[in-house]
């Protein structure tokens, strides 16, 4: 029997989400009124795994209006992406909720949004799991905010788990968290991809979390209320088109991207391929847009806009704009190349059709697509050596990144990233001033991060099976989340037959071709010296003086790029044997060199050296010298054994390892302009240091190419 009290809390509950979507006939999903009733009647932990587009935002603002009018302190939502901040923002406005963020962006607003609090004129704060570790805000806000806080949200709660372990690892911080706060606040973990995996992983993390599923708070007396439903997405009908290569992508792209339906995401896999794609539209007419993490703020706010408002066809984005980005009408999801796991596949797609009745996702996948996954499943995986040499760097005094950085080789973004593993395994610390070593014994988890490895090649494979399936695909997704409702959908192209076009223009054809051909990126100089390199006796420092610079230089392309990017990684792959440069290669280069718009013609080639590809290195110049018929003067001489360590690593490092490392003696280096040619740029620095050898032996300028730039 319901009670009375039951009874208007419904009411009020069914009020409050009209008032939130704006429809006076508007009432609750299988499993919304269940979660807001353990919240707000039980005061219960719940984690609930619905679909995208169910409509959990609903349940936490429901739920935030019916707690506060209880006399509950305010809402604390951790959540991940400014995107999605921005749109729960203004959802929470429809729907009379006073919400207020605090993240990287807005620090400007940060003294009036803790003034709000103050006075208690918040109904839900947004911070960012990052912001959860900010010395200031741990120290001075968090502890009253734990004691007022009426509930809990944790959006997105699959990054808790070690699926997104390199994407934010302060997520696993929420555990010290939760054990700070009273136990009769509940707590709402949302997501729409949690299979079986990822449940026991947020388990893990969190530290409440039982096996089997089931939630329970500290005192143990109440599980937590799970509440999973259906994930299949009836108004989505998917699609694979297999096609050879890049070109017959991009192509396909061309002729047919003004016949999808209304305005979309296109997916890349890296920031080059997306940056590349929307030029190449955008050169042929098509309203696209770039975005990636490395868009400014304003203009991802800009470009989220105008995809809302239909005023582009498309954004041209990177997983950045994967999770919580909502437009209820997206016509369209199509993927240049496949994510590395059916988890991120569905988070993704889960962008379109979430208010329509139809939408089309259609997936292209590429064959470089697997060694990208291995590159971003690798790059930030914590390194047992590495991380011990960053425990053995700190100590009580608080040491800052930039300084940390010039005492280990461990370049900024991979330290930034490995300081915050060890914070949240209680190694480091971080206060202000920098970071300290809080001297608790750590041990590198090595079956914990062989576990994670190991299920990401499974996650890979799943997605290569999917790819391949003929079976029914989204009951193919359903399943790889654990989702045991999983059955046929009728819509897709195994169960009612391809739906989109195979045939590509050949005017397309050849424009693709063309933009995939292009060649040329520029290789911008290093402009001074690395903080710290007088650490390791490197008598260096402040702005490298104009007449030891390197100019500008070029490569022929990125190894991330989808053009000649492809021949590149072959190349530089691991075990691949040295060889001379091919005739196609250096013809590419020779159009590089066509095209470069330098001030004065190089008098002379001079080769770098090379420790790993010395015969690519000298018959690319020998070959760049004979078209331009220019004296080859042969390779800069090693000293005392040439360089030390490997490419890329921390610039101070780096630096000291080629310090003092070339020599110019023996070649006779011409007053004027010389060509530096080399076969990978990475770093920068060995570039920087052979162009102030030559500098002082004569050279007017220095002119770095390479083959590839790493990126």
């Amino acid at each position: 029997m319901t009670s009375a009290a039951s009874t208007d809390t419904r009411e009020a509950a069914r009020a409050a989400l009209r008032e939130l979507v704006g429809r006076s006939d508007a009432d609750f999903h299988d499993g919304q009124y269940e979660a807001i009733e353990a919240l707000v009647e039980g005061r219960r932990r719940a984690l609930v795994v619905q679909r995208t587009g169910w409509g959990k935002s609903a349940v936490y603002f429901v739920a935030t209006l019916l707690l506060r009018r209880q006399g509950a302190g305010p809402t604390v939502l951790v959540s991940p992406l400014l995107a999605l901040m921005r749109d729960q923002i203004a959802a929470a406005e429809r729907a009379g909720v006073r919400a207020v963020a605090i993240n990287s962006t807005n620090a400007h607003e940060w003294t009036d949004v803790l003034g709000q609090l103050d006075r208690d004129e918040v109904d839900v704060l947004l911070v960012s799991p990052e912001r959860l570790n900010n010395p200031a805000f741990r120290e001075q806000q968090l502890p009253a905010l734990v004691r007022r806080i009426g509930m809990l949200v944790v959006d997105e709660a699959h990054c808790i788990s070690d699926w997104g372990h390199d994407f934010r690892p302060d997520y696993r911080r929420l555990r010290d968290l939760i054990a700070q706060m009273p136990a009769d606040v509940p707590v709402l973990a949302t997501t729409a991809t949690a299979n079986s995996r990822v449940v026991a992983d947020v388990a893990e993390q969190l530290g409440s979390l039982q096996a089997g599923g089931d939630l329970r708070g500290d005192s143990g007396a109440e599980p937590v209320l799970t509440i999973r439903g259906p994930l299949a997405r009836t108004s989505l009908r998917l699609g694979v088109l297999r096609l050879r290569d890049s070109a017959s992508r991009l192509a396909w792209l061309l002729s047919h991207l003004d016949d999808l339906p209304g305005s979309g995401i296109i997916y890349t896999l890296t920031v080059a391929a997306a940056v590349d794609t929307a030029r190449l539209l955008r050169d042929h007419g098509h309203d696209v847009r770039a975005y990636t993490g490395q868009t400014d703020t304003e203009e991802r706010a800009e470009s989220e806009g105008m995809l809302k408002r239909n005023e582009v066809k498309a954004l041209v984005a990177t997983s950045a704009l994967g999770m919580g980005f909502d437009k209820p009408d997206l016509g369209f999801v199509l993927h240049l190349g496949a994510p590395s796991s059916p988890v991120a596949y569905y988070q993704q797609v889960g962008r379109a059709g979430r208010a329509s009745e139809s939408a089309d996702v259609l997936l292209l996948p590429g064959v470089e697509d697997r060694d990208i996954w291995h590159y971003f499943a690798t790059a930030s995986m914590p390194d047992r050596e590495r991380a011990e040499r960053v425990i053995g760097a700190l100590g009580d005094a608080p040491i800052s990144t930039p300084a940390l950085e010039a005492m280990v080789d461990i370049r900024r973004t991979p330290l930034e990233l490995l300081l915050k593993v060890l914070d949240v395994d209680g190694a480091v610390r971080r206060v202000q001033g920098g970071w300290v070593a809080t001297g608790e014994p750590w041990t590198y988890d090595a079956e914990r991060y062989e576990r994670i490895a190991a299920e990401r090649l499974a996650e890979q494979q799943h997605m290569i099976e999917y790819e391949q399936t003929d079976g029914c695909r989204m009951e193919f997704l359903q399943r790889s989340l654990d989702d045991d409702t999983a059955a046929p959908c009728g819509r897709c192209d195994n169960c009612a037959g391809g739906w989109f076009p195979r045939e590509i223009g050949e005017s397309a054809s050849t424009q693709a071709a063309e933009s995939l051909d292009r060649v040329g990126i520029p290789i911008e100089p290093r402009r001074a010296w690395p903080t710290g390199a007088d650490r390791l006796e490197v008598p260096a420092k402040g702005r490298i003086p104009a007449d030891e610079q390197a100019g500008e230089g070029r490569a022929l392309a990125r190894l991330t790029d989808l053009g000649w990017g492809g021949a590149l990684r072959e190349i530089f792959a691991a075990g691949a044997p040295d060889a001379a440069v091919t005739p196609q290669l250096l013809q590419a280069c020779i159009r590089v060199l066509a095209g470069w718009e330098w001030e004065a013609r190089p008098v002379a080639v001079v080769a770098m050296p090379s420790r790993s590809h010395p015969l690519l290195v000298d018959a690319l110049a020998r070959g760049l010298a004979d078209v331009g018929r220019l004296p080859y003067l042969g390779a800069l001489d090693p000293v005392a054994g040439g360089p030390t360590g490997g490419p890329g690593g921390n610039s101070v490092f780096r630096l000291a390892g080629l310090w003092d490392r070339f020599s110019a003696q023996h070649l006779d280096v011409p007053s004027g302009p010389v060509l530096l040619v080399d076969d990978l740029v990475d770093s920068r620095w060995t570039m920087t240091v052979a162009a102030r050898v030559l500098r002082q032996a004569g050279a007017s300028q220095v002119l770095p190419f390479a083959l590839a730039l790493r990126g």
